[in-house]
């Protein structure tokens, strides 16, 4: 019903910046999305959430000041702009999408997944 591709991962230096985007196949009106990563070892880990508004934006305290998540409905995207980045931001990232239009930071709320894109910030 949804598929969710996610782009824009890649190596960057600490202090550098990437924009990682989700682009979405299928129906996600009124769909709250959003972004979690995991590391090798590590259990996924929340990062950011949206309204389908484009309201509410909501991050884990690693990222706030740092990461901005943001979507545009009218190409179906969502966006996970990444500065100041350090190392241990390093992680597959994920985007997901949720059938109702309150966010989570919960994985198992999300209904729908990408494959994820990998992160890898240097020192």
């Amino acid at each position: 019903q949804v598929q969710l591709v996610e782009s824009g991962g890649g190596l960057v230096q600490a202090g550098g910046s990437l924009r990682l985007s989700c682009a979405a196949s299928g129906r996600t009106f009124s769909y709250a999305m959003g972004w979690f990563r995991q590391a090798p070892g590590k259990e996924r880990e929340f990062v950011a959430t949206i309204l389908w508004s484009g309201g509410s934006p909501y991050y884990a305290d690693s990222v706030k000041g740092r990461f901005t998540i943001s979507r545009d409905n009218a190409k179906n995207t969502v966006y996970l702009q990444m500065n100041s980045l350090k190392p241990e931001d390093t992680a597959v990232y994920y985007c997901v999408a949720k059938t109702s239009r309150t966010g989570s930071v919960v994985s198992g709320q999300y209904d729908y997944w990408g494959r994820g894109t990998q992160v890898t910030v240097s020192s």
